[in-house]
């Protein structure tokens, strides 16, 4: 077990590290609600999906988004993609606003970000082969020298560990397994070549071995290409493999956020414990509050709980406070943010 020390210090470099890079990405009390309408004409709410969340990123940094189904992960992925809109707050990539872009400037936006689907079957297109799957985006983007083309496919199919080239550039999805779909699949988000990627669960429906294989390309990749990584994930046992810091999500908001041998160590809020402590590979040495999954749900995003959304299953909720009043972000230790009232001090605000 990594001692309190040794993970003061480990959390004093990664801070140190943190503070020598640009930063790449901002997000500022961001919010997206889908409108509900009955038979499409009277308002009926709105489901909060991403409801005031707050980070910042790093150029060559790796983060994890980590929580439940349901709990706002793939909106908030969708937004920074520029596929939502927000409703509210702001995001800035490299010092450029995105909320308001033109179609134009969000066209280059897009060519700058990565994204790498969670389902390598449905992601590619049944009809085209390997070469016509990534020299399409190649295409639209306006690299109009076919040899160049090309160049950048062997290339990046090379990076991906696709070799012999030859063997694959004319195979068609059908004839591919698993984690060579996946292996295009990330091939397909690297052929711009991005400043920044997304992946959502790119493990998922993937064999032990292979999962390993995929998360040590990813780190490979990022590392030469200096890449901001979002990584999303439901899976606590694969982040401490690849990502830097963790932010763990709950019913559209961050409760979480930390250095990940920190978090993974020495959990603080009560719904993170919970999720390690139902994760699929736990860990014997982590210090866990929960030994069993909290009962109950995640609860409804179209009308969520007053206070702290986790009280109706938390166990340390406290009568008066978690029911009444929603939690901000407190810093028991320095770059370890968690919203909960337990970390409540007197200096605190």
């Amino acid at each position: 077990m990594i001692h309190t020390t040794e993970i003061k210090e480990a959390m004093k470099m990664s801070s140190k590290i943190q503070g020598q890079r640009e930063t790449l990405l901002s997000v500022h009390d961001l919010h997206v609600w889908y409108e509900l309408r009955r038979f499409g004409f009277s308002r009926m709410g709105y489901v909060k999906a991403v409801d005031g969340v707050s980070f910042e990123m790093a150029q060559g940094e790796s983060v994890a988004v980590v929580g439940e189904s349901g709990c706002g992960k793939s909106s908030l992925m969708k937004t920074i993609l520029g596929i939502n809109i927000p409703t509210r707050g702001e995001l800035i990539f490299e010092g450029r606003s995105l909320v308001d872009l033109t179609d134009e400037e969000l066209r280059n936006y897009r060519f700058e970000i990565g994204y790498v689907q969670q389902d390598p079957y449905a992601a590619l297109p049944p009809f085209m082969n390997v070469q016509q799957i990534l020299e399409e985006p190649l295409i639209i983007s306006g690299v109009k020298d076919r040899e160049k083309r090309l160049e950048r496919i062997r290339r990046t199919m090379t990076e991906v560990k696709l070799h012999p080239v030859e063997d694959f550039l004319h195979k068609f999805p059908h004839m591919l397994s698993g984690g060579q779909r996946r292996r295009v699949v990330i091939a397909r988000a690297m052929i711009l070549e991005p400043k920044m990627l997304v992946a959502d669960e790119p493990v998922s429906m993937l064999d032990a071995s292979v999962r390993v294989e995929i998360l040590k390309l990813l780190r490979a990749l990022q590392e030469k290409h200096r890449l901001s990584v979002i990584y999303i994930t439901h899976d606590l046992s694969t982040v401490k493999y690849f990502s830097e810091r963790i932010f763990v999500m709950y019913a559209g908001s961050l409760v979480e956020k930390a250095e990940t041998r920190r978090l993974l160590d020495i959990p603080l809020h009560p719904y993170t414990a919970a999720l390690l402590a139902a994760t699929s590979d736990p860990d014997a040495e982590n210090s866990i509050t929960y030994k069993e999954v909290p009962p109950g749900e995640p609860p409804s995003l179209v009308n969520p709980p007053k206070g702290c959304r986790f009280h109706p299953r938390c166990a340390r909720a406290i009568a008066g406070l978690c029911d009444e009043k929603e939690p901000v972000d407190f810093e028991p230790e320095p770059g370890h943010f968690v919203a909960c009232w337990l970390y409540k001090t007197e200096n605190s605000t």
